[in-house]
């Protein structure tokens, strides 16, 4: 950029900012040198229109430069680095929010879709100027997509309509929402764009003679009543009037026959004295007045809306309100984030914001220099969602904070309960990770999978967590039930009888003097709430069992991963080749245990409150048990001794240590993951013969660590 166009662009600009707006075009001149649009014209003739665009709306130099380098990154081997080292880091963070923007692909249609999306673009820009410099960059392609393939050109048309423009509008940037959605609406139906403007160009001249009258007889009957207003004359533009028309079924000269005014007052009450005012002017049409001062729209909007019989019966549409509620109405969600009602007392971030957010809706090339209070300004119009894409392309809100498992569940029922894993942006990553706006998110599903009782820890959403405990629910029940049967057959056998001996008139019986179904009996079994003795006895029909009868049952086998319904003791963590004994413990069903645990020693005398259980031979997994380590203290032994342990094959789960009195010795307390008894033996055997090793234990209880 030659130096004596830097005042035709941005007249305003302090020298030292002109000068490194001129470095950063011929930097970018340089970098996109030899790439050419789709018009033939050098490509650094759409960087150079999006920062003239910006310059219209007085953006200040760190805006303007990052608008010359919004597309290095993406189409030259520029990184981010070297623009932060040129040009200064909040350039590089502006180029780079344009980058991010710029990846996400657009993939549906749906109205939802298209809600979200607008959404997410806001909430994933935390500094607004990244927003401000893509809608400048679409409004120059926009201007030039003629040169677009036709089906490529309807989608970015669309694409504009759907997005870009409603953002432009609630930014308050009215002229450029009107000119993105009049493009738009050019390139998608260009006949009856062309058909609509020769009609408004021919009826424009008796309209603009009218609206003069009507404008001027408002005015006069306002200051008749002592009021003092601004009025402004509302001009449709081409796409407003044919969405009307396609909306309320209207042809064109009822939509064009509506002339629009907007009446600006000083006080809220001034705004019912103005209606009062106009409906003795003109008669107002019946069922035509909303007030939305006394009952405000849910995004804060506030207005009286009344439509009149005009001169000659023409329909004329009044909005009045305060200058307030103009800047709130215009300025959209921005204005309702700045106005919260938590929050009176606006910081001086927000009133700048606010000052800024005005500026734009003026769009005056005048004096006003954005310069001094548009440093990263922070906006997050909402602050309570999280916008993340499904592997198809759609996207879906959550609330913010949510996981990966809230995500699987959103989708489906089916796929949170079957989750096993998740690809976030490709990568591997754990199921309690939050997600965090425009991320990708595949999850990897097991038919055999179920939900993991720690998920309901993470989980914020409330379908996330009914889903989660209604299929533990259901897992318990159906565990319970599998148990009970075991515990049931073991009790069979010790009366002496096979279970399947056992008819279905008998089970039809009992289930008919007790009331309760066959699976629920089964499920107290095992939960504990029944005795299998005593349900085997009323199967049999016996009221009591002679002396002797009952015999010892052949031992039920224990694998270690049954489920919820069988559960190792924490109090002792028992492993394969620890003597064992089942606790038939309350609502919590069977609970494994080594002999010498203190837990049970009490219920040893109870027949009916143990199981007679043993380990299964061909068990395939790992337990987890605890060892403690005395050391001498010497530097690297910790490193040493978890290496012994890991050349043992075992994983170590945790690690803690404390410093003996005297500072000479040091224990370490280890919680491994052993297969059986004598690989923990093996193990302990490795860590012995450390010459740094002085004692070594294996912990049951939480209470044996502190021996």
């Amino acid at each position: 950029m030659p130096k004596g166009t830097i005042a035709e662009v941005a007249p305003y600009l302090k020298p030292a900012d002109a000068e490194a707006l001129a470095r950063a075009y011929a930097f970018s001149e340089q970098a996109h040198a030899g790439q050419l649009r789709k018009d033939g014209n050098p490509y650094i003739t759409h960087p150079l229109a999006v920062c003239e665009i910006l310059a219209e709306w007085h953006m200040d130099a760190q805006t303007l430069m990052a608008a010359l380098l919004h597309d290095v990154v993406e189409d030259t081997g520029i990184t981010l680095e070297e623009i932060a080292e040129r040009f200064g880091q909040p350039v590089a963070n502006l180029v780079e929010g344009v980058t991010k923007l710029d990846k996400i692909e657009f993939e549906s249609k749906a109205h939802a879709q298209a809600e979200n999306f607008r959404k997410m673009l806001l909430a994933m820009a935390q500094d607004v100027r990244v927003i401000l410099i893509k809608l400048a960059d679409r409004l120059h392609n926009m201007r030039t997509l003629d040169v677009m393939r036709p089906e490529k050109r309807n989608r970015i048309a669309q694409e504009t309509l759907d997005i870009y423009a409603p953002i432009a509008n609630r930014l308050g940037l009215n002229n450029l929402y009107r000119e993105l959605e009049d493009l738009a609406f050019m390139y998608l139906h260009p006949t009856r764009y062309r058909v609509l403007e020769k009609a408004v160009q021919a009826a424009r001249g008796n309209r603009d003679e009218t609206l003069h009258k009507i404008a001027r007889s408002i005015e006069d009957k306002l200051k008749e009543a002592g009021l003092k207003a601004e009025v402004y004359g509302r001009e449709k533009h081409l796409y407003s009037i044919y969405r009307k028309m396609q909306e309320k079924n209207l042809t064109f000269s009822e939509v064009f026959d509506i002339y629009g005014f907007r009446v600006i007052v000083e006080q809220p009450s001034d705004c019912y004295l103005a209606l009062g005012a106009l409906h003795s002017l003109y008669k107002p049409i019946p069922g035509k007045f909303k007030d939305y001062i006394a009952i405000p729209k849910a995004n804060g909007y506030q207005s009286l809306h009344t439509t009149l019989f005009g001169p000659f019966g023409a329909p004329v549409e009044v909005q009045i309100r305060t200058q307030e509620m103009h800047r709130i109405a215009e300025a959209g969600v921005a204005s309702h984030w700045l106005y919260k009602a938590d929050d009176i007392a606006l910081s001086e971030v927000q009133k700048r914001t606010h000052q800024w957010l005005q500026s734009l809706l003026d769009i005056q090339a005048d004096s006003r220099d954005s310069v001094e209070f548009l440093e990263h300004i922070k906006v997050d119009l909402f602050p309570d969602e999280v916008y993340v894409f499904t592997p198809k392309g759609e996207i879906m809100a959550l609330p913010r904070g949510a996981t990966v498992v809230d995500f699987a569940y959103n989708v489906h029922t089916d796929i949170g309960n079957r989750c096993i894993a998740a690809r976030i942006n490709g990568e591997f990553m754990p199921l309690s990770t939050p997600l965090r706006n425009g991320d990708r998110v595949e999850i990897v599903t097991s038919d055999s999978a179920r939900p993991n009782p720690s998920w309901i820890h993470f989980v914020v959403t409330g379908k996330a967590r009914a889903h989660i405990r209604s299929a533990l629910k259901k897992t318990h029940q159906y565990e319970s039930e599998g148990l009970g049967l075991q515990l049931l057959n073991q009790a069979l056998r010790g009366l002496g009888v096979e279970p399947s001996e056992i008819t279905e008139a008998q089970w039809e019986r009992l289930t008919r003097e007790s009331g309760r179904s066959k699976n629920d009996i089964l499920a107290e079994i095992g939960l504990g709430k029944m005795l299998g003795v005593v349900v085997a006895l009323q199967l049999l029909a016996r009221e009591s069992e002679e002396p002797g009868e009952r015999r010892q049952p052949s031992p039920m086998l224990i694998h270690g991963a049954e489920g919820v319904a069988v559960r190792l003791g924490k109090c002792c963590r028992p492993i394969p080749g620890d003597p064992i004994i089942g606790q038939i413990k309350k609502d919590q069903g069977l609970v494994i245990h080594t002999h010498d645990c203190q837990q049970v020693r009490h219920y040893r005398e109870d027949p009916d409150k143990w199981v007679n259980v043993e380990w299964a031979p061909d068990i395939d997994k790992t337990f987890e048990v605890g060892i403690k380590v005395i050391v001498a203290n010497k530097r690297g032994v910790l490193a040493t001794v978890a290496a012994t342990i890991a050349g043992e094959g075992s994983d170590i789960d945790n690690v803690d240590m404390a410093e003996q009195d005297g500072g000479a010795y040091t224990t370490l307390f280890f919680t491994v993951q052993v297969q059986n008894r004598v690989h923990l033996s093996r193990l302990m055997r490795s860590l012995r013969s450390l010459p740094e090793v002085v004692r070594i234990y294996r912990i049951k209880s939480r209470e044996a660590r502190h021996a």
